[in-house]
């Protein structure tokens, strides 16, 4: 047999290349088309999930990142109190016996102020000696609510038998006590100038504190003073003058989570003690609703256990407890006794 030629052979070559391409390139289009029909739907489905997850796992995430809200905390922790001893001793402010020795010796310890008693800061501000004052007719063009000088110095805080600050012991009690959450509705009979009020509205939802004072001057202080320099005028606590436990401009339909009266009670005779309480019991929220009334209940106790018992459940309510809670900062500690309205 004769063999090509090197000629023939070259263009035998020429026409292979293209027609293998051709060939390879039908080939693939076929896989590709054939495949997916091949392939269960289920198995498309699940290689589109782990390539793009889905709308919905999407959503949720940002709804949770974007609403989640996180309360401050009711309670001093004990690692708090460890930072704040940590920070005093950084700055060498821990004293042996935990104040100075005497008056003069405190105030020595006082650079570049100017110590004034509560006396000398409202002589000072009546005449406006270092303070930048409008004068004359302009005085009142530029505040808006103008407080009288003895509210801004604060001499409301001193109207108690104890420190200022023990209003915050006092919240942190009941708060705990009462389980409280932002959207209870809250009660306290005789708020006066708000040292324990303060905490609760700053901690309740808008409109969710209510209470009943009859003194005027404290109503001045709490709402004046304490309300708009505290920042907490946009809370709209509802704060009613008021005497003989007459809780009617609350409304007839508001059910309380938690009611108390701190160190108020011990002043009131005991008929209108028992006078509030049956106004009060059925705005009482059942089982979970609570009365607090701290330093005694004499009111219940002078009738007798027995008689006190069943004067109570004649209202609707029942004793549970005594309680006993410390100051964060002084020796002191405060008794309170406990009351709920059982299942209706």
């Amino acid at each position: 047999m004769a063999l090509p030629s090197s000629a023939s052979s070259s263009r035998l070559r020429l026409l292979t290349v293209p027609a293998l391409l051709l060939l390879l390139s039908s080939a693939a289009l076929l896989v590709f088309l054939v495949l997916p029909s091949l392939s269960p739907s289920s198995s498309t489905s699940a290689h589109l999930c782990a390539c793009s997850p889905p709308a919905t796992h999407t959503i949720t995430t940002v709804t949770t990142t974007t609403t989640t809200a996180s309360h401050a905390p009711v309670t001093t922790s004990p690692a708090d109190v460890a930072w704040l001893t940590a920070q005093l001793a950084d700055n060498s402010l821990l004293l042996a016996d935990g104040a100075a020795a005497s008056y003069d010796a405190w105030h020595r310890l006082r650079k570049g102020i100017n110590p004034r008693t509560r006396e000398q800061q409202l002589f000072d501000i009546n005449r406006h000696h270092g303070i930048s004052h409008y004068p004359d007719e302009e005085a009142t063009n530029h505040t808006a609510l103008p407080c009288p000088g003895e509210l801004l110095v604060e001499e409301h805080h001193s109207n108690y038998g104890e420190p200022w600050a023990g209003g915050r012991d006092v919240f942190e009690f009941l708060a705990n006590a009462s389980a409280l959450t932002p959207t209870d509705q809250v009660l306290e009979i005789e708020c006066g100038t708000l040292r324990v009020g303060l905490h609760f509205i700053r901690f309740l939802e808008a409109g969710r504190f209510h209470c009943l004072e009859r003194d005027e001057l404290s109503l001045m202080a709490a709402l004046r003073y304490e309300l708009p320099a505290q920042g907490l005028l946009y809370k709209r606590p509802m704060i009613v003058r008021g005497e003989d436990m007459d809780f009617s401009k609350f409304g007839d339909t508001i059910m309380y989570d938690l009611i108390y009266a701190s160190a108020v009670f011990l002043h009131i005779p005991d008929k209108l003690v028992w006078t509030g309480l049956e106004r009060l019991a059925g705005k009482l929220r059942p089982q979970r609703g609570r009365i607090f009334v701290s330093h005694n209940i004499k009111f219940c106790s002078r009738l007798g256990g027995d008689e006190c018992t069943r004067r109570l459940a004649k209202l609707g309510l029942e004793y549970v407890g005594k309680h006993t809670h410390d100051s964060l900062l002084f020796n002191h500690y405060e008794i309170w006794f406990e009351f709920r309205r059982p299942k209706v």
